[in-house]
């Protein structure tokens, strides 16, 4: 047997939740695991539904297709923020499972735009994203790229009628900016929430809804769960992000939708409200963003 503290180890099963929820972001084609078996011991602890999100092309269309072939599935298509300047500029330190490429510039994220576009369309995807800025792997170079990415999904999700699914790091003040610049779809959906309580009051006052991961169990973690506090109970989302952000105690190992219930349970506890006073809110309310 393993030992408690290998980190290869997976996490047990946490106890089941009485009030089924969602994982509303995960991405399914990053963890070892089949599709099959990762939904099975979601469904086994009460996470009956997810939202598998894509960050290129290519996993947009991976993620379109698994909504298509599983009932518990949604999909969420885009290009991640640092997708948008690795087509512009080949830079080596954006995001992608293809490696680094060639610069592409204008036409080629246009072109990527177009098929994001394209998959949208399709009934079984629920959201455009994960879209949005993060500053923190992308510098200045790739800023108007991530930019120009940006609105070109919020326009792309306002015309499908789909939920925008924003990305937000380090780059609050921009993303809030060029939501009100453009005009916000009517569901807005900041994944792993990552601002403070005077953003999450911002983010209530327009109606967006907040995506708490299980990086709100860190012990570094207060300001999420202050900002988590003043998040009205009909705007909250719980999510894994897996297979990152593994809730306590299983922090560094991978992170897949049966753990959930520990995340829910934490922000439970933070918001003062029962288990299953805050599952039944997140339950309706992911439906709600996701219009399932």
């Amino acid at each position: 047997m393993a030992p408690q503290d290998d980190k290869t180890t997976p996490p047990p099963l946490p106890e089941p939740l009485r009030v089924p929820v969602a994982d509303s972001h995960t991405h399914l084609d990053m963890q070892d695991t089949t599709v099959d078996d990762a939904l099975a011991k979601a469904a086994s602890v009460g996470v009956t539904t997810v939202v598998q999100v894509g960050c290129d092309l290519a996993g947009s269309r991976w993620a379109a297709d698994t909504a298509a072939a599983y009932e518990s599935v949604h999909a969420a298509v885009a290009l991640h923020p640092n997708e948008a300047p690795r087509i512009v500029l080949g830079d080596p330190d954006g995001w992608s499972r293809q490696g680094a490429r060639e610069p592409g510039g204008d036409a080629a994220l246009d072109a990527a735009l177009a098929g994001i576009d394209a998959l949208a369309a399709r009934p079984e995807v629920r959201g455009v994203g994960e879209t949005g800025l993060d500053y923190f792997r992308t510098g200045p170079d790739g800023m108007a790229a991530q930019q120009r990415s940006f609105r070109a999904h919020i326009e792309i999700a306002k015309r499908h009628g789909k939920a925008l699914v924003i990305h937000d790091r380090e780059a609050h003040e921009d993303v809030l900016r060029i939501l009100r610049e453009e005009g916000a779809p009517d569901r807005v959906v900041f994944h792993c929430y990552s601002g403070d309580a005077e953003m999450a009051e911002v983010c209530a006052a327009a109606g967006y809804f907040m995506s708490f991961a299980g990086n709100v169990t860190f012990k570094n973690a207060q300001p999420l769960r202050d900002a988590l506090t003043v998040a009205p109970p009909e705007l909250v989302l719980v999510e894994t992000d897996a297979p990152f952000l593994t809730p306590v105690p299983y922090r560094g190992r991978a992170n897949a939708p049966y753990l959930i219930p520990l995340t829910l349970r934490a922000m439970a506890e933070v918001k003062g409200m029962t288990e299953d006073a805050l599952a039944s809110a997140v339950a309706a309310n992911t439906a709600r963003a996701f219009a399932y």
